[in-house]
């Protein structure tokens, strides 16, 4: 079961800021190919080395969620913040939505730095500020629907199955979290999306005032 879209009927503005997240993913995949193990150590994210030097590497809570840990792991982030930010973004709008991706990001960062401070592996990836758009997308399009690819056919199945499949995918990928590390095969960091995701929740209460949800189907 492939989701392959929603309905996007009621979008009143191109997902600009959506597409530019995606590029930018996609650029820093490329980055980590070319700088191999040296490139992700300096740019992801280490609780311990990060409360060691707060303001050295504080670069490093950005660049992080830009980054990822094989081809799997960025190809299902990529396809679900497709399929789901833009109508987050459409909804909040472009400033406000960049605004709202990157501190769900940052709440994934720091759920697991508060979970474990102590690590020295390297944390990366866009799971937890996608886990966040997730959320949102819950709280303002709770009957929507996505078109998945089922065998030979496209069928339309609530966004809930859906978004449900996306958190099993990061279950078990083995690699589909924001803490992959180098020097081992890689981890799930549950608390991460945990974190993203009850980030995303509150954020939209704050961020989408008094606007009637608009459903998706």
């Amino acid at each position: 079961m492939l989701p392959i879209g929603d309905d996007n009927s009621a979008r009143r503005m191109a997902p600009l800021v959506t597409y530019g997240l995606i590029a930018l993913n996609v650029l820093f995949f490329f980055l980590e190919l070319s700088g191999d193990t040296a490139f992700i150590e300096k740019w992801a994210f280490v609780p311990s080395r990060f409360l060691a030097d707060p303001s050295g590497d504080f670069p490093t809570l950005f660049t992080s969620m830009f980054m990822h840990a094989g081809l799997l792991h960025i190809g299902s982030n990529m396809l679900y913040l497709w399929i789901f930010g833009d109508n987050v973004e459409n909804r909040f709008g472009h400033i406000k939505f960049a605004i709202f991706y990157l501190l769900c990001g940052l709440g994934a960062t720091f759920a697991q730095l508060a979970f474990d401070p102590g690590s020295s592996l390297p944390n990366l990836g866009a799971s937890g500020a996608i886990a966040g758009v997730l959320g949102a997308y819950i709280l303002m399009f709770p009957q929507g629907r996505i078109r998945v690819l089922q065998g030979q056919q496209v069928v339309q199945v609530p966004a809930l199955i859906v978004i449900g499949l996306w958190i099993v995918l990061q279950l078990f990928s083995g690699i589909g979290a924001i803490a992959s590390t180098a020097q081992t095969e890689g981890g799930v960091a549950y608390i991460a999306h945990i974190g993203g995701f009850i980030a995303g929740l509150v954020l939209t209460f704050l961020l989408r005032g008094n606007t009637s949800p608009r459903l998706t189907g």
